[in-house]
C-alpha cells in the first residue's frame, strides 16, 4: 500500500511540474503573439468585446482586460525601441526546466538594428535560494545578417565565448548609429556630385572614389572602417589613397601624392568627416 501511495505521490508531482511549465509557456506565447500580431489581434478583440457588451459580465471584464494587456505590452515594446535602438520582430521563449529551486527558459530574439538583422539564442537559467537569487545566461548563439558582419566576426566570438548579452545590444547599437552615418554621407555626397563621386559597392560599403573628368587617371579614394573591438569599443577609421599616372607622378614636385594621406588626416581632426570630404571633392571640381 506505501508503494502504492508514494508512486502516486510522485506521479502528482510530476504533473504539477508538467503544468507549470504548460503555463510558463502559455505566457510565453501571449507575449510572443503579441509581438508579432498585437494590432491585429487587438481589433478581433475590440470586436469582440462591443458585441458582447450587453451579454456575460465575466467575457467582457477578461476580454477587456486582454485588451489592456497588449496595449501596455505594446507601448513597453516601443519604448524599449526608442530606447535602445533595436526592433524585435520575434520572440520565441521556451520553458526546459521548471521547480522551485530553478527555472531554465530558451530564449530566440530575431530583430534588426538600422539595417542590420540579427538573431539571438540564449538559454536562462534562474537560481532561487532561501535568501538569494542568480540569474545567468548560458549557451549564446549570435547570427548576424548584412554586409557590415565581417567588422564585427571577432567581437561575436568574444560575446558568444563570454555570454555577454547586454554587451552584444550596446555594441550593436553603437555600430549600426556609426554604418548608418556612413551610408548617409556616402549616399549625400553622391547624389551631391554624381559626376565626381562613385560608390563601386554602393553607400553600405566603405569605400568612395573621388575622380575629375579633367584629370583623368587620377583618383582619391577613402576608405571608412568602423572597426569593434573585443571589448565592443567601436571606432570609424578614415583613409585616403591616392592614384596617378605615371606622367602625373613625375610631375608631382610638390609630393601631393605622399603628402595627402596624412593632409588628410589632419582635416578630419579639425573640421570633421562631411568638411574634409567636401573639401576633396571641391579640391578636384574646381
Amino acid at each position: 500500500m506505501g508503494t502504492m501511495e508514494q508512486k502516486l505521490n510522485e506521479e502528482l508531482k510530476q504533473l504539477q511540474r508538467e503544468i507549470e511549465v504548460c503555463e510558463a509557456e502559455q505566457d510565453s506565447y501571449v507575449r510572443s503573439i503579441s509581438l508579432q500580431h498585437g494590432e491585429a489581434l487587438r481589433g478581433v478583440l475590440q470586436t469582440l468585446y462591443n458585441k458582447k457588451e450587453k451579454g456575460d459580465g465575466t467575457l467582457k471584464k477578461d476580454v477587456s482586460k486582454l485588451i489592456t494587456d497588449i496595449t501596455d505590452t505594446e507601448k513597453d515594446l516601443r519604448r524599449q525601441t526608442n530606447i535602445s535602438g533595436i526592433t524585435l520582430t520575434e520572440c520565441c521563449v521556451k520553458t526546459l526546466e521548471k521547480n522551485e529551486r530553478k527555472t531554465i527558459q530558451q530564449y530566440r530574439l530575431t530583430g534588426h538594428c538600422c539595417f542590420l538583422s540579427f538573431q539571438v539564442e540564449f538559454a536562462l537559467v534562474d537560481i532561487q535560494d532561501s535568501d538569494s537569487s542568480l540569474q545567468k545566461i548560458t549557451d549564446l548563439n549570435v547570427i548576424l545578417d548584412g554586409a557590415e558582419f565581417k567588422d564585427l566576426c571577432a567581437f561575436v566570438s568574444r560575446v558568444e565565448e563570454t555570454k555577454s548579452l547586454f554587451l552584444f545590444f550596446r555594441t550593436l547599437r553603437l555600430f549600426s548609429e556609426r554604418c548608418k552615418q556612413r551610408s548617409c554621407t556616402l549616399q549625400y555626397f553622391k547624389e551631391k556630385y554624381p559626376d565626381v563621386v562613385r560608390l563601386p559597392e554602393g553607400c553600405r560599403s566603405e569605400v568612395m572614389m573621388i575622380q575629375s573628368p579633367k584629370l583623368p587617371g587620377c583618383t582619391m579614394s577613402i576608405f571608412w572602417k568602423i572597426s569593434v573591438s573585443k571589448e565592443g569599443v567601436v571606432q570609424p577609421k578614415l583613409e585616403l589613397l591616392m592614384k596617378m599616372p605615371e606622367q602625373a607622378q613625375k610631375m608631382d614636385t610638390n609630393n601631393v601624392m605622399e603628402t595627402a594621406p596624412e593632409a588628410f588626416r589632419s582635416l578630419l581632426k579639425i573640421f570633421g568627416v562631411e568638411a574634409s570630404i567636401e573639401s576633396l571633392i571641391k579640391s578636384v571640381c574646381f
